[in-house]
Order: C-alpha cells, then structure tokens, then sequence
C-alpha cells in the first residue's frame, strides 16, 4: 500500500489550495479515505472522510470551506480547500480509513502553510 499526497504549499490567507492523494497497491475503490493533519502543538486532527459510496464527512472546522473528493478511475483522493486561514497551516496527511476513522495506512504528508 502506498499513499502519495502532493498539492502543498505556501498560500496566503483567503487563499486556495487543492491537495491530492495518489493511492496505489489496494483495491482503492473498495476503502473509505480520510484527509488528517497534524497541527503544530494540537496533535493530529480529523479534516475529512469520504467513503467507498462517495459520502462525504468533515470536521466541525471545517466550516463549508473544504471539499473532499475521490477518483477511482485514478486511485486518487482530493481536498479542495478556500478561505485558508493561519489555523489551517499543518502537515496534511492522506490515510485509509479501514473502520469508523481508524486509520491502517498513511502518506508521508504535505506542508501547508497560511500566512502573508
């Protein structure tokens, strides 16, 4: 199994960005997906899930501002992420989600920053 996430960057507030997660190794379209980061002093943080029927969930930050979607013609996982904020600025990782948000498998992550 490997999790490839890219679309990271430097982005100023207000800003987007459009993360993606290139999935390979699994029979992705039989797995729901999740997107976590990982916030400088807060731990780890649930963004968003999509499951194998395309239904998507988000954490209560998230506010309408991101979007989560998925592939399976291209083994990959996207998040569409608007109105960045500084709180946004993590590590964002990619993960199968094998049950009710426990995670088996994880990408390396990508770098998130939001600032002017």
């Amino acid at each position: 199994v490997q999790l490839v996430e890219s679309g990271g960057g430097l982005v100023q507030p207000g800003g987007s960005l459009r993360l993606s997660c290139a999935a390979s190794g699994f029979s992705f379209s039989g797995y729901a997906m999740a997107w976590v980061r990982h916030v400088p002093g807060k731990g780890l943080e649930w963004v968003a899930g999509i499951d194998k029927d395309f239904k998507s969930r988000y954490g209560d930050f998230v506010n309408g501002r991101f979007t989560i979607s998925r592939d399976n013609a291209k083994n990959a996982m996207y998040l569409q992420m608007s109105s960045l904020k500084a709180d946004d600025t993590a590590v964002y990782f990619c993960a199968r989600d094998i049950f009710l948000g426990a995670m088996d498998y994880w990408g390396q992550g990508t770098q998130v920053t939001v600032s002017s």
